[in-house]
């Protein structure tokens, strides 16, 4: 309990806590002369002086601000040193252990001296139609048979058959065998360090761990939560580490300084395979053996990044600015797409999902994306058969329809993001668009809801299209299209040719040329975009 609420209230229910507050919306410009943080509550909004909490990592200072506003129930949503250094990859911390996880948002708050949003509310907003929101609660509580697995472990059990499909990364998407793999995972998890099972607001799946450790070199504190399948797998297996302890460690130490567990994972990986060819030496390290499998090695180099000394400095930029910087050949090992690094899950498996590292317009997200096995099977396809997907398609194809299904699925997770709903819930697209009606009244339903998704895909192409990327930017890593050293991908590279042909044909798909990937005028105003 943290001042007499759940843990999960602090972070997940901010959103709701400003619509309470007499919010919708927050729009931040220009930069603060010195540190501040926003207090928001019952309709007023006034600007705080933070200095005494600039460099305090997440927990200080949301203690700090509570004794400060003498409310044990504000929300905070605010960055560490991570934030205030402008790492490339800071995240904006929601409480203590939910993210606003990728791309920098972390950094863009620092970039203004915003030390933190405080939220408190007290005004319940009215539904519009309460008995149509009723009817879908009381229809997701009688269908949670698929989150079951999450109730029991969250994410991560599956990462021994993650090893033996070839999808678990492992020595920054090299190799493909990581016998120790069950030392990590969220089984072993569960007998070990876990001391319970968190939940956002109101849901009843509570999938988010909470570990504890007391004793010994990786003490870890449980306020911060406990590391899901994408951190087990970027701190862990990703840098070769086999030590559930050191992992559960290091996200305690990304969510103080508020790092993206994914691109931290991957920047220290990558820099250890620099280390392993000779690219970085113990001179530009300082010393530090950043050699794949070592958890100390590991976890200093997390402190050295949030706080961009030394080596950490070079890192803090992400693997695409570190690369160019090593040079040598270095851009071999930056795995990344538009600079973001791709989130665990393995292309060479999955083409659909690398379709998507490919073409979402921040980068190499696996959340706004297709995970390509669930589609290979008759049960699998749910409600894309009233989409037009009627057949199942083999988890390595790449073709027309398979392009056509993950645009669709592509959209589906765009209205899931508008709408700030979570992946796991098993709502159908119709339920959604139940949802947002019977919450504000609006007359919407699937077919708008598709086209605002389209909308948001084209409306981003066209800001990425100012900013002066191009279809050259819409490509996966080499390594992909090479096999990995060993398991059952050591012969299965992706091909590249059949990559580009998917490419194309997403572009027509979406109306825009098959080439240069740039909006067509009539898509432009079809949309209304312009």
């Amino acid at each position: 309990m943290t001042g007499g609420i759940a843990k999960s209230e602090v972070g997940e229910f901010w959103g709701a806590e400003l619509r309470r507050a007499g919010f919708d919306a927050i729009i931040v410009e220009g930069k603060a002369e010195r540190p501040v943080y926003l207090w928001v509550h019952d309709g007023e909004a006034s600007i705080r002086d933070a200095t005494g909490i600039w460099g305090k990592n997440t927990k200080e200072a949301q203690e700090t601000i509570r004794a400060e506003l003498n409310d044990g129930h504000v929300r905070v949503a605010g960055i560490g040193p991570a934030g205030e250094k402008l790492v490339r990859f800071a995240c904006i911390m929601n409480g203590l252990f939910d993210a606003a996880g990728r791309g920098g948002l972390g950094a863009v708050m620092g970039s203004k001296n915003l030390k933190a949003v405080v939220v408190r509310g007290h005004t319940l907003p009215e539904l519009a139609q309460p008995d149509k929101v009723r009817a879908l609660r009381e229809w997701t509580l009688a269908h949670l048979e698929s989150t079951r697995n999450f109730s029991e472990f969250g994410t991560g059990e599956a990462m021994a058959g993650f090893e033996a499909a070839g999808n678990l990364p492992v020595h920054n998407f090299r190799d493909g065998l990581f016998p120790a793999v069950t030392k990590i995972d969220a089984r072993t998890l569960k007998e070990t360090i876990r001391i319970g099972m968190d939940a956002c607001f109101g849901c009843p799946v509570r999938c988010k761990k909470i570990v504890e450790v007391k004793e010994g070199h990786y003490q870890v504190d449980p306020a911060y939560g406990g590391p899901e399948y994408e951190t087990l797998a970027a701190l862990g297996s990703n840098c070769g580490v086999d030590d559930l302890k050191a992992i559960s460690r290091g996200n305690e130490l990304c969510g103080a300084y508020s790092l993206d567990t994914i691109s931290t994972g991957a920047v220290i990986a990558f820099a250890m395979e620099c280390f392993e060819n000779g690219l970085l030496t113990k001179k530009d390290t300082g010393g530090l053996e950043l050699s794949f499998g070592n958890a100390a090695a590991t976890l200093e180099a997390i402190e050295l990044i949030a706080h961009r000394r030394g080596i950490g400095y070079l890192l803090a930029e992400g693997v695409l600015r570190a690369a160019k910087k090593v040079g040598k050949g270095a851009d071999a090992f930056a795995m990344q797409t538009k600079g973001l690094e791709p989130g665990m899950h393995e292309p060479r498996v999955k083409p659909g999902l690398g379709l998507g590292f490919m073409v979402n317009p921040h980068g190499a997200d696996h959340c706004a994306n297709l995970h390509d096995p669930g589609f290979a099977v008759e049960g699998g396809l749910g409600e894309m058969k009233s989409l037009g997907i009627i057949e199942p398609l083999p988890a390595d194809d790449i073709g027309p329809r398979k392009v056509a299904l993950f645009r669709l699925q592509q959209f589906k997770r765009i209205i899931n993001d508008s709408m700030v709903v979570c992946l796991f819930l098993p709502y159908t697209i119709q339920q959604m668009a139940d949802a947002l009606s019977g919450a504000t009244g609006w007359d919407t339903g699937v077919v708008e809801q598709l086209k605002v998704a389209e909308r948001v895909l084209t409306m981003a192409r066209l800001f990425n299209i100012r900013e002066g990327l191009t279809a050259d930017d819409d490509v996966l890593p080499d390594r992909f299209f090479q096999p990995k050293t060993d398991g059952v991908l050591s012969d299965k590279p992706l091909n590249r040719e059949k990559m580009m042909k998917a490419r194309s044909y997403y572009y027509t798909l979406m109306g825009w040329d098959p080439k240069t990937g740039v909006p067509l005028p009539e898509k432009i105003e079809e949309l209304g975009v312009a």
